[in-house]
C-alpha cells in the first residue's frame, strides 16, 4: 500500500516508538473544563482557570513521576498553560523526557439510523488545529470512538462509520506532524460473556485497520488504544490470565505488526473515578503501571486505599 511519505515521516515513526517505550506509559490529563469541574467541586474548589492549572501542575510536577511516563495527553487549555513559576507545561514535560499530546475530537453524537449508537465529531477544521497544536509543542493526538455491545450491536454501520472517522483523523494528524492514537473503545456495559467481547473486538479492530490502510495511514507512525477483552460489567468476572489470553489473541488476529505499540484503555474505569484514586497515590500508581508493562508488578500498590474499588460508570462520557 502507499503510506504517508511527507516531511514528518521519520519524526512520526520515532515519536510513536518513543511513546511505546517499555516500562513507560501515557497519562491522560485531557479532561474537559466541565469534567474537571466535577473533580474540583468534590473538594469544594471553584472551577476557574487558576485552579485547573494548579491541579494539572500538581500532576506534572510530582517528584519522580515523569520517569514512568512517555507521553501526557493534554486538554487544549492545558497545552498553553504555565506553572506558577511561569514555565510552560510543555517545557516541563519535554525536560522530563515526556512528549506532550492533545485530545482533538469533539465528543460523540448519536448516529442516525441506529439504536443509540454513536459517531465522533471533530474532523471539521482538524488540519488547522493540528498545525496550531504542533507549533505549540504537541507531538501526538487522541481521538476516541465509542461502540457498544447489545443484542444487535455494534451494527456494521457503526463499525464502518467509526473506523472511517478514525482513519480520516489519523491521516490528517500525520500530515500535520502528530502521531495519532487510534482508540476504538468498546464499552464494557452489558451482561455479555468474554467470547462475545472477543468477537466484537476482532471485528472492530479489523475494520479500523482496513480503513487506516484505505486512507494511506503510516502504521509505523500510529499507536493503538483498544479495550481489553473482558466480560460485560454485569457478567461473571474471569481471571486476569484469561483476559490476557483473549486480549493478546484478538490483537494477534487483527493488528498488523507494523504498529509499534499498544496503549490499553483501563477497561470499565472512567477517567474521572480512576484519577480520583490516583490522586491519593499518583507516584505509586505510575510505578505500578510501569512495572506491569514489563511483567514485573508484584501487586504491592494494591495496598493503597481505594485501589481495588470498582470504577465502572455505565455509558460513560466526558
Amino acid at each position: 500500500m502507499s503510506c504517508y511519505k511527507g516531511k514528518y515521516h521519520d519524526e512520526l515513526i520515532a515519536n510513536a516508538a518513543y511513546i511505546g517505550t517499555p516500562g513507560k506509559g501515557i497519562l491522560a490529563a485531557d479532561e474537559s473544563t466541565g469534567t474537571i469541574g466535577k473533580r474540583l467541586a468534590s473538594i469544594n474548589v471553584e472551577n476557574v482557570e487558576t485552579n485547573r492549572r494548579a491541579l494539572r501542575e500538581l500532576l506534572f510536577c510530582t517528584p519522580g513521576a515523569l520517569q514512568y511516563l512517555s507521553g501526557v495527553i493534554l486538554f487544549e487549555e492545558t497545552l498553553y498553560q504555565k506553572t506558577a513559576a511561569g514555565k510552560p507545561f510543555v517545557e516541563v514535560l519535554k525536560e522530563g523526557g515526556v512528549l506532550p499530546g492533545i485530545k482533538v475530537d469533539k465528543g460523540t453524537v448519536e448516529l442516525a439510523g441506529t439504536n443509540g449508537e454513536t459517531t465522533t465529531q471533530g474532523l471539521d477544521g482538524l488540519a488547522q488545529r493540528c498545525q496550531q497544536y504542533y507549533a505549540a509543542g504537541a507531538r501526538f493526538a487522541k481521538w476516541r470512538s465509542v461502540l457498544k455491545i447489545g443484542p444487535t450491536e455494534p451494527s456494521q454501520l457503526a463499525i464502518n462509520e467509526n473506523a472511517n472517522g478514525l482513519a480520516r483523523y489519523a491521516i490528517i494528524c500525520q500530515e500535520n506532524g502528530l502521531v495519532p492514537i487510534v482508540e476504538p473503545e468498546i464499552l464494557v456495559d452489558g451482561s455479555h460473556d468474554i467470547d462475545r467481547c472477543a468477537d466484537v473486538t476482532e471485528r472492530v479492530v479489523a475494520a479500523c485497520y482496513k480503513a487506516l490502510n484505505d486512507h494511506h495511514v503510516l502504521l509505523e507512525g500510529t499507536l493503538l488504544k483498544p479495550n481489553m477483552v473482558t466480560p460485560g460489567s454485569d457478567a461473571k468476572k474471569v481471571a486476569p490470565e484469561v483476559v490476557a489470553e483473549y486480549t493478546v489473541r484478538a490483537l494477534q488476529r487483527t493488528m498488523p505488526p507494523a504498529v509499534p505499540a499498544v496503549v490499553f484503555l483501563s477497561g470499565g474505569q472512567s477517567e474521572e473515578e480512576a484519577t480520583l484514586n490516583l490522586n491519593a497515590a499518583f507516584l505509586s500508581r505510575c510505578k505500578a503501571n510501569s512495572e506491569a508493562t514489563l511483567g514485573t508488578y508484584k501487586g504491592d500498590a494494591a495496598q493503597v486505599e481505594g485501589a481495588s474499588e470498582s470504577l465502572h460508570v455505565k455509558d460513560y462520557t466526558y
